[in-house]
């Protein structure tokens, strides 16, 4: 059972009664504390306090589940004290997670600043799946879309991405090249293997063309670019990552309904720590030359 943040959690609003107080406490926003006691509720099958206008009572569960906590919270407290310790320093992990396709750009940010830091592990993560920044998955998430809404986040509007569509040269001299809009359906196109995606680029295509138009799919962008480069179809790339790929030509240029609205999420309580503050000041320093 992985759950000592959710009892911990517990333990508190136990120990003060309120969710506010536990809150203030642990230094957390008062949807987390109420988050952490449904998910320990759910996990346990049992309820733990019983809610009433005055705050929260502990049930018989409760009071079993809150001596073991109350036991270990000085040694909890002894290990977040080491663990805030290494906030006042560049050193240990570094936890950054982005959409695969950001990588050509990331990664030599990521290379300068841990060299910059011989002390410091870096770990980039690239699932298609949302890490939860409140359960401590990651240090910094790059999302793109509309702004992330997590209560407990600190969210910053970081880059606008511009898209355009682009092909091979041997796709250019097998297919031709659509002249405008009213050609698209005539050709054949690399994209995205979840229909559902909510990039504006991709909901623009899949409005404009059928379903036997989207000929290549796959689920990773670096492997659409790849497909792209083989000739599969014409695909959308970012203005930086074509910049990149030189063996593929612009077929359209981007346009202000393709483009990716980047942000970056931190969570609230390590926004302020020397090893985030640091690495978002370099990441936005080194950005500023993306768009070349």
């Amino acid at each position: 059972m992985n759950t000592w943040d959710e009892i911990r959690t517990a333990y508190h609003v136990a120990r003060l009664g309120t969710v506010s107080g536990a809150a203030d406490a642990l230094g957390v926003h008062h949807a987390t504390v109420i988050r952490h006691i449904d998910a320990l509720e759910a996990q346990l099958g049992v309820k733990l306090f019983q809610r009433h206008a005055r705050g929260y009572t502990a049930t018989e569960a409760g009071v079993d589940l809150l001596q073991v906590a109350q036991a270990t919270d000085d040694q909890f407290t002894q290990l977040a004290g080491r663990i805030r310790g290494q906030g006042s320093s560049v050193t240990g992990e570094l936890v950054v997670t982005s959409v695969a396709t950001l990588s050509r750009a990331l990664t030599p940010v990521l290379a300068g600043f841990q060299a910059e830091h011989p002390g410091l592990v870096v770990r980039f993560l690239t699932d298609e799946r949302v890490f939860r920044l409140e359960y401590g998955e990651a240090h910094v998430a790059i999302r793109a879309g509309s702004a992330p809404d997590e209560a407990d986040n600190v969210v910053q509007p970081f880059l606008a991405n511009p898209f355009g569509l682009y092909a091979s040269n041997g796709y250019a001299r097998k297919y031709g090249v659509p002249r405008d809009d009213s050609e698209l359906a005539q050709h054949r196109f690399v994209v995205t293997d979840n229909m559902d995606s909510k990039a504006p680029f991709y909901r623009w295509l899949f409005d404009r063309v059928p379903p036997a138009c989207l000929t290549y799919r796959a689920s990773d962008g670096r492997v659409i670019r790849d497909a792209m480069q083989a000739g599969a179809g014409i695909g959308f790339l970012s203005s930086y990552e074509a910049a990149l790929t030189p063996e593929l030509v612009q077929i359209m240029a981007p346009r202000p309904e393709w483009t990716a609205q980047l942000w970056l999420v931190t969570h609230v309580d390590l926004h302020r720590t020397m090893k985030v503050q640091s690495f978002l000041t370099y990441l936005k320093d080194a950005a500023k030359g993306w768009s070349a």
